[in-house]
């Protein structure tokens, strides 16, 4: 069975049905500091975490294809932003039927079909580490440029692709922390985390993306309500909207 991280549902014609089992955490978000109620529940709403998405079998089909190419890369040890380190990533378009399958559903749960043709593969070592950020909002970047300066590949500006994004986690369960963007520096701001389980999807838009950093914490600190997670090798299958 699927839960879901959400408020209120958003219904595509033509999309797979999920179970109706809606709550408000599910036991997968911690908050901390003073959250204004209405920002809360917008952030609840563009916040979205699925678990169980995909099954074993359908994560083992995911890595039989991803790891024979992903695998002859070098993990990098430092990002164009210094914004991830312990990474190595690429870009895919074309799937097995089955992966497409797969694929397919996480475009109709989070984008109504309205999804980018390239898929984005992260690869986390188990040392890795994704600092504080807000993607990019640039617009003055192709993609050329992007890759001239071995940046991250999918430089996401809003010129470029929609305001949501989804990933499916495979080989490990995570912590992904978000913290709100505040002008004063001195300010500690409210802030959340989230347990990303392992063959889960994350959906985040709108308010979760542009005003809150995120991150995913290292191993050693990726403590969830008081239990540290054991986090391995963590890869990330992205998907993006057109703009």
């Amino acid at each position: 069975m699927q839960h879901m991280l959400v408020l209120r549902r958003v219904v595509c014609p033509g999309a797979a049905r999920i179970p109706d089992v809606w709550t408000r955490s599910f036991g997968l978000v911690e908050f901390a500091g003073q959250w204004p109620p209405s920002e809360q529940r917008q952030f609840e709403s563009d916040m979205r975490v699925i678990r169980d998405f995909i099954t074993a079998p359908e994560e083992q089909l995911l890595m039989r294809e991803i790891e024979p190419h992903i695998s002859r890369l070098p993990y990098e040890s430092s990002h164009w932003d210094e914004a991830i380190h312990g990474y190595r990533e690429l870009e895919r378009r074309k799937w097995s039927p089955e992966n497409r399958a797969m694929l397919e559903r996480v475009s109709q749960a989070a984008f109504c079909g309205q999804v980018m043709p390239f898929v984005h593969i992260l690869d986390l070592a188990v040392s890795g580490v994704i600092k504080p950020h807000v993607d990019s909002t640039r617009v003055s970047w192709t993609m050329e440029d992007a890759r001239r300066f071995h940046s991250h590949l999918p430089i996401c500006t809003r010129q470029f692709c929609g305001n949501t994004i989804a990933g499916i986690s495979l080989l490990s369960d995570c912590v992904m922390r978000l913290k709100r963007v505040t002008k004063d520096l001195d300010s500690v701001g409210h802030s959340a985390d989230l347990l990303l389980p392992r063959r889960s999807l994350y959906i985040m838009s709108a308010l979760a993306r542009y005003e809150f950093t995120h991150e995913i914490l290292a191993r050693d600190q990726s403590w969830f309500k008081k239990r540290l997670v054991e986090r391995s090798r963590r890869i990330s299958v992205i998907c993006r909207n057109e703009p």
